[in-house]
C-alpha cells in the first residue's frame, strides 16, 4: 500500500487549493449533497494522498474543505489523471491549468472501480495513514476483490456496494464528534440489536475531537424499503397493516436496546418547558421561510402549548431522529431492519446527539404513513389510518407502553416533524408543499378545533404525487 501523506492546515499547501479553487467552486454546487448554492470562498483543511498518481496510475487525495460563508467542512475523495476514459466523463471535476496538478484532469474519485478498491483495502488493513485512521470491528472478514459499483440515488451522503456484500458510506458534511450513524448502530450490535446492520469498518480523522468519515456495514441483498414497499401495496389496493404492526415492533426493539446500552434521562416540568420552546421556536422561523404556514401559526402553537403545560415526567434516551419508511429495509424473508441513525442531516451534530422521548421516532413513521397515503388519487386517509393504528399496536407489543396514551406529546412531535417537512418541501420541491400542509391543517384543526384556514393548500388531493421520503437511505432504495 503506498504511504505517501501529506496533511495541511488551513494555510499549508496553498498552491493545491490555488490550482482547483475553481473547479471546486463551479463544481460543487452541482451536488445534490452540497447544501449551498454557491462556493464563495474555499479553505483546505487537510489534504491525504491516498495514492500518488503516476504516468500508470491515477492518484487519489482525500480532502477536507471548508465553505465560506457557512463554516460548513466537506469531505471530497478526488482522482486525478493525465485524462479521463469514456466511462468517467460524467465524473469530470475539471481540468487543472496551474499549481503542482498542471496538465492533469481531476474528478470525483468514487465513480473509479480502481479508487474506491483502494479505499476498501485501506478498511481491510486498519490502522493510521497521516491524519487518518481507519477501524475495523475484529470479526468481520473483508474479502478481496470485491467489484464496486456506486449507489446512483441522490442523498445527502456517498455510497459504493462492493460485490453486494457490504456498502460503504461516505459522509459529506462533516463535524467534529462522533456521528449518531456510527455510534448508534456499534451501540446496537453490541447489544445483539438485529434490527440494525452491525458496523464492520470505518475511518475517521486522528484529531482529538475526531471526523466520522465513513462507515462500511453489510448490504442486504434482495432487500425492499418500505417506501417502495408500501407504495407497491397501495397501488394495488392491498392492506399495509401487518407490515406497519411489524415495523413497530422493529422500532420498540430498537428503542429498548437504545435504553439499555446508552444513558436515559428523566425530562421534568423545566425540560418539557424547553422541550416545546424548541418546537415553538421552530415553527416561527418556519413561517418566516414558509409564508404559507402563517394562518395556521396560532393553532400550531397551542400543540406546543399544552405541551409545556403538561407535568407528566417522561423518560428520553437516544433514537433515531429521522425515521420513516425509507429508512426500513424488509429483507426477503420478511425481516425489517432499520438503516441510517444520523438524524435530521440539516440539524447540528450536537443537536442531533440529544436524548429525546421515543414518541419522535414514532411521530416520524406516523408522518410517513400519511405521505404514502397522498400518493393515491384520491388520496387513501383510511389506509394512513390503518397503518398508524397498526404501527403503534405492534410498538405497543413489543415495548409494553403505546405511544397513543401520551397523545399531548405525540401531537407536538407530529405537527414539529411536519413543519420541518413544509420547510423542506418549500425548499427543495415546492410543487410537494401540499402534502405537509395537508397534515398541518389537520394537526391545527384537532389542536385547537379552529376552522380551518382558506389557503388553497389544505386537501391537495390532486397535487403532486410524492415519489419518496426526504432523505435517502444508505442501501440502495429508493431514489
Amino acid at each position: 500500500m503506498p504511504d505517501a501523506v501529506t496533511r495541511t492546515g488551513p494555510t499549508a499547501r496553498p498552491e493545491l487549493l490555488a490550482s482547483l479553487d475553481p473547479l471546486l467552486r463551479a463544481w460543487l454546487p452541482r451536488q445534490r449533497w452540497f447544501a449551498g448554492r454557491t462556493a464563495p470562498a474555499l479553505t483546505l483543511l487537510a489534504a491525504t494522498d491516498l495514492l500518488p498518481v503516476t504516468p500508470r496510475q491515477p492518484g487519489l487525495i482525500h480532502a477536507l474543505l471548508r465553505v465560506e460563508p457557512t463554516q460548513d467542512t466537506y469531505q471530497l475523495l478526488m482522482g486525478v489523471r493525465e485524462s479521463l476514459p469514456p466511462y468517467l466523463a460524467p465524473a469530470l471535476i475539471g481540468h487543472v491549468t496551474q499549481g503542482p496538478l498542471a496538465g492533469r484532469t481531476v474528478y470525483e474519485a468514487l465513480r473509479d472501480p480502481r479508487l474506491t478498491d483502494l479505499l476498501l483495502e485501506r478498511l481491510r488493513h486498519p490502522g493510521r495513514l497521516g491524519g487518518l485512521r481507519f477501524a475495523h470491528d475484529g470479526a468481520t472478514p473483508i474479502p478481496p476483490d470485491l467489484a464496486p459499483r456506486p449507489l446512483d440515488a441522490e442523498q445527502s451522503n456517498s455510497s459504493i456496494i462492493y460485490g453486494d456484500t457490504f456498502i460503504l458510506k461516505v459522509f459529506r458534511r462533516v463535524t467534529p464528534g462522533l456521528n449518531p450513524d456510527l455510534e448508534l448502530q456499534r451501540a446496537l450490535a453490541d447489544e445483539g440489536c438485529r434490527r440494525a446492520l452491525a458496523p464492520v469498518a470505518w475511518f475517521e480523522t486522528t484529531d482529538d475531537d475526531p471526523l466520522s468519515l465513513g462507515l462500511l456495514q453489510p448490504y442486504l441483498t434482495g432487500a425492499t424499503d418500505g417506501w417502495d414497499l408500501a407504495l407497491g401495496e397501495l397501488s394495488k389496493g392491498q392492506d399495509f397493516r401487518h407490515e406497519a404492526r411489524e415495523l413497530g415492533r422493529a422500532t420498540a426493539e430498537i428503542h429498548l436496546a437504545l435504553a439499555h446500552a446508552l444513558p436515559t434521562v428523566t425530562l421534568g416540568r423545566a425540560h418539557t418547558v424547553q422541550l416545546a420552546r424548541s418546537m415553538k421556536d421552530r415553527l416561527d422561523k418556519a413561517v418566516q421561510a414558509v409564508p404559507a404556514l402563517h394562518p395556521y401559526a396560532p393553532a400550531l402553537h397551542t400543540a406546543f402549548d399544552a405541551l409545556a403545560a403538561d407535568t407528566t415526567p417522561r423518560t428520553a434516551q437516544r433514537v433515531h431522529g429521522d425515521l420513516h419508511l425509507g429508512q426500513c429495509l424488509r429483507s426477503p424473508a420478511g425481516a425489517w431492519s432499520v438503516i441510517d441513525f444520523e438524524g435530521e442531516p440539516s440539524r447540528p451534530l450536537p443537536e442531533r446527539r440529544l436524548p429525546h422521548p421515543p414518541a419522535r421516532d414514532v411521530a416520524g413513521m406516523l408522518r410517513s404513513f400519511d405521505y404514502a397515503a397522498r400518493t393515491s388519487r384520491p388520496w387513501a386517509p383510511d389506509w394512513a389510518r390503518g397503518c398508524r393504528d397498526a404501527y403503534c399496536a405492534g410498538y405497543a407489543q413489543a415495548a409494553g407502553d403505546d405511544p397513543r396514551t401520551d397523545p399531548v406529546l405525540l401531537r407536538a412531535y407530529e405537527t414539529d416533524k411536519a413543519v420541518y417537512e413544509a420547510v423542506y418541501e418549500a425548499h427543495h420541491r415546492p410543487d410537494w408543499l401540499s402534502i405537509p400542509l395537508s397534515a398541518i391543517d389537520r394537526l391545527a384543526t384537532e389542536a385547537s378545533g379552529m376552522p380551518r384556514p382558506r389557503t388553497g393548500h389544505a386537501d391537495a388531493d390532486a397535487d403532486a404525487a410524492p415519489q419518496h421520503p426526504m432523505s435517502t437511505p444508505s442501501q440502495e432504495a429508493t431514489p
